[in-house]
């Protein structure tokens, strides 16, 4: 006789947490008695007997429903990942806010529109911040997913590299130099659908590098193993890299820290984008 094990939204939520090693067979029973006799749900019932948290009810449903986020033991990303971290806070659903509203003003609107650069003018607005989690709330949502860091400026071991805690790479230097191919984008085994692109190593001539016709190809070739490309970007003030990347990108959204950056900046950034073709999909105001 063949034994079949349920999967996805037909596992039930107790047969989740007992494989999982935070429910006992045996309390997942008295659960099951206290639900049927007061008309609740599991979930409410286990909390109401003080055998689960909202927490564990919150992992249960996410295995359920195939929804990758990982519990605050889990230290294998940094923890300014909110989306994989905390992806029931009031950051976690403003990130799938700015999710649905890039789906609805870029993604959908062409098959071959595949492609975003994260832009800001000044340094410490965010880029990398809200490119990482953007990246993360689109896998959550079922698409293959790059984050590809193409601040060819900042330090290897920095960026997304820092923030996924990702091994040795040749990274997008390494690719851009003819070293190294696509699969040199690292899978996050914990985020089902995500694969980060680090920067590599810092090369003495990045703008030549992202200018080339290379960068493109490299883009092309990616769009044809992912439905999302989220590209981390250099300050727009420092260097002419944001403009180059989000040329080649096609889009853009626009960062700005509250109480930090300046408007002139800002303002004169997204002017030059314009003036190179760059459509700017919207713009997020990062108060963090």
């Amino acid at each position: 006789m063949t034994t079949v094990v349920p999967t996805g939204a037909a596992r039930s939520i107790g047969n989740i947490l007992v494989e999982a090693g935070r429910l006992s067979s045996a309390d997942a029973a008295r659960i099951m008695e206290h639900q049927q006799q007061h008309q609740l749900q599991f979930g409410d019932a286990a909390i109401a007997l003080k055998l689960l948290t909202p927490e564990d009810v919150a992992f249960a449903l996410s295995k359920q429903f195939d929804y990758a986020y990982l519990n605050q033991q889990d230290s294998s990303l940094s923890p300014e990942l909110v989306a994989a971290y905390k992806p029931f806070s009031v950051v976690g659903e403003n990130l799938r806010a700015v999710r649905s509203q890039l789906m609805l003003r870029w993604f959908n609107t062409d098959p071959l529109h595949k492609v975003i650069a994260v832009v800001s003018a000044g340094k410490g607005d965010g880029r990398t911040f809200i490119a990482a989690n953007l990246a993360i709330v689109f896998a959550q949502q079922g698409q293959r997913t790059l984050l590809l860091d193409a601040d060819l400026r900042a330090a290897p071991n920095q960026g997304q590299h820092s923030l996924f805690k990702l091994g040795k790479s040749a990274g997008l230097s390494g690719i851009l130099a003819d070293r190294a191919g696509i699969e040199a984008g690292v899978p996050v085994p914990s985020l089902p659908g995500l694969s980060v692109l680090p920067a590599g190593a810092v090369p003495p001539n990045p703008q030549e590098l992202l200018g080339r016709p290379d960068f493109g190809q490299l883009l092309g070739t990616a769009a044809q193993q992912f439905d999302v490309i989220v590209i981390d970007t250099p300050a727009g003030d420092d260097f002419a890299d944001a403009e180059i990347i989000a040329a080649r990108a096609g889009a853009a959204l626009m960062v700005a820290r509250k109480n930090q950056s300046l408007l002139p900046s800002v303002a004169l950034l997204a002017q030059r984008l314009r003036d190179g073709g760059v459509t700017l999909v919207g713009s997020v105001l990062n108060d963090a």
